[in-house]
């Protein structure tokens, strides 16, 4: 199958992908698979080579199919586990959400790139999208080799779409990926690729490498922005943002429900697009909430990551079925988001 590479236009950076993310009901992402055979130790999913993957393809269509439908999403996000492993899943949506003139952004860490020229369905995938975050850092070592890596570069490249190279936010990885890139695509790389350096997460694996020592008030954390668009997972559990832990299935229940069909999906995004506390946590931010006679000891307690303080405030708050009356006039109060 021939597949026309995305027009410059089409393409995405990561500045521009941001700024979607923050807009409220114009991207989600879709979590195609628990699994990835890299195992690295610090994963923030827990992946694993035999994590679940699609086993309701039925329910997977429909979730597709919903997606592509819905004229309020402009980018879907596709990541795991490692997409690449779910040939049938990544092809299918991928086929079906650009040709619903969806913007499609995946995720990967490059473990397809084993040789050259690779299978030709990789490179449908990759026409399709509009961005590809391609992740590396010291972990991935032992499953993906130098010259691997600098092949998924080229081949990303080649396909048309913008890169970001992501890793951890360290100099041994920042000399990294410049060698590589500059080996990669020459020294001016920075036409067709960036560099996004991230802090270590901790969740999952990550947890038992990565600690966060600073500490912030709870009064001092502002908005929540990911949870202005939701996620989908390949087994049909939606949540209101794409915390890794949530995702995982830990944390508050209240972010997260089942569906099993289209309809269930489009109820379920549009609870969570309809909570008032969930709009308070992603608009007013957490100063103003914190003020809230409630949740008035939260304001100086001190917490690692807004998430902490997020399911502090879920435990405490009623459900959304009956609103606090002084949330919810908080939540009408908000005007509609600006990117």
């Amino acid at each position: 199958m021939t597949v026309m590479a995305p027009s410059t236009d089409a393409r995405l950076t990561h500045l521009e992908i941001e700024r979607i993310r923050h807009a409220r009901r114009r991207s989600i992402l879709l979590f195609l698979t628990d699994r990835c055979p890299v195992g690295c130790r610090h994963c923030s999913v827990d992946s694993r080579a035999d994590s679940p993957t699609i086993r309701d393809f039925a329910l997977f269509e429909e979730i597709v199919g919903w997606i592509a439908r819905d004229s309020g999403f402009d980018v879907v996000g596709i990541s795991g586990g490692e997409p690449f492993v779910e040939r049938r899943g990544l092809t299918l949506a991928c086929r079906r959400l650009s040709a619903a003139g969806k913007r499609i952004v995946v995720f990967t860490s490059g473990v397809w790139a084993r040789q050259t020229p690779g299978p030709g369905w990789i490179r449908e995938v990759l026409d399709r999208c509009a961005c590809v975050y391609l992740s590396t850092d010291a972990f991935h070592g032992s499953q993906i080799t130098d010259a691997q890596f600098v092949r998924a570069v080229r081949a990303i490249v080649a396909a048309g779409p913008w890169l970001v190279i992501q890793g951890l936010d360290d100099a041994e990885t920042a000399a990294r990926i410049d060698r590589l890139l500059t080996e990669a695509l020459g020294p001016n790389w920075r036409r067709t690729a960036e560099v996004n350096l991230i802090a270590p997460l901790t969740n999952g694996r990550g947890a038992l490498i990565f600690s966060r020592e600073a500490r912030t008030a709870g009064a001092s954390f502002g908005p929540c922005t990911l949870v202005r668009n939701p996620m989908v997972r390949y087994d049909g559990t939606v949540s209101a943002c794409c915390n890794e832990s949530v995702i995982m299935g830990f944390g508050p229940a209240r972010l997260r429900r089942p569906v099993d069909s289209a309809d269930d999906l489009a109820a379920a995004v549009g609870a969570f697009h309809g909570d008032p506390l969930l709009r308070v946590i992603g608009e007013t931010g957490f100063g103003g909430l914190t003020q809230h006679p409630q949740l008035r000891d939260l304001a100086e307690e001190k917490f690692g990551t807004n998430c902490e303080l997020c399911w502090k405030v879920l435990a405490r708050m009623p459900d959304a079925g009956r609103p606090d009356r002084l949330v919810a006039a908080m939540a009408e109060l908000q005007t509609e988001d600006v990117p």
